[in-house]
């Protein structure tokens, strides 16, 4: 499977970071949070990567370029307007050419092997999410699991639910009918439960969501400690 990586946002909780770069392109260590989750995904062995931009997006292909550094080709979907996460999937459909691909936000941070995803189908499942325990900062999280490996809404409290990691395998089904403009993929994903054709999986090891400076200090703290300093 090819493999789509969410980049067009403009970071604005992360300023003053963010003034003049773009998140994706903050450094952790001695490298870009981009550039973990690359090769993350090369070693998970995705066979292509599309990455979409909005905001200093030129800063992003500059410093990645064709993907030659790291083994696999690198595609870019440039947004002239944000699409918003829908939006930016669909225009960016010709170029991931595979009709299941991974989906992640740029700005995760875990060590999920990617390894393991597999193809939807696109007839009985139009996605598969990867869940993970809520946050302090997402206390209620978003979706309830089920016991039969299905992911709704459902009727559940919000202790029983579970936060979506921002990782997916989606099906180019899913987003059957919709144009190319500004769309959040949660609409599309709730319509898809209400049919019982969204599967899931928790991951249970390292998940951030690096959207704040506090955050990105968590990753560098983890980072350092992995290399001893």
């Amino acid at each position: 499977m090819r493999a789509m990586i969410l980049a067009a946002g403009m970071g604005k909780r992360m300023r003053p970071l963010t003034d003049n770069i773009p998140k994706p392109l903050l450094k952790v260590g001695d490298k870009t949070l981009i550039e973990y989750q690359i090769e993350r995904l090369v070693a998970g062995g995705v066979t292509g990567i599309v990455i979409n931009h909005f905001y200093l997006g030129s800063m992003i292909e500059e410093a990645l370029g064709d993907g030659s550094q790291f083994g696999i080709e690198i595609s870019y979907s440039r947004e002239a307007v944000r699409l918003e996460t829908a939006g930016g999937i669909i225009k960016a459909l010709p170029i991931l050419k595979d009709d299941s691909f991974i989906i992640v936000n740029a700005d995760v941070w875990t060590d999920f092997d990617f390894s393991t995803l597999q193809p939807v189908d696109g007839k009985d499942w139009l996605a598969h999410l990867v869940l993970v325990a809520n946050s302090e900062h997402h206390p209620h999280g978003d979706f309830h699991l089920d016991n039969t490996g299905r992911v709704n809404e459902g009727n559940s409290t919000p202790n029983e639910r579970l936060t979506f990691s921002g990782i997916s395998v989606l099906h180019k089904n899913l987003f059957s009918g919709y144009p190319i403009q500004p769309r959040s993929v949660i609409p599309l994903l709730r319509q898809a439960m209400s049919h019982n054709r969204v599967s899931g999986e928790i991951h249970a090891g390292i998940w951030i969501d690096v959207g704040t400076p506090k955050r990105l200090g968590e990753v560098s703290t983890l980072v350092s400690a992995s290399r001893g300093s």
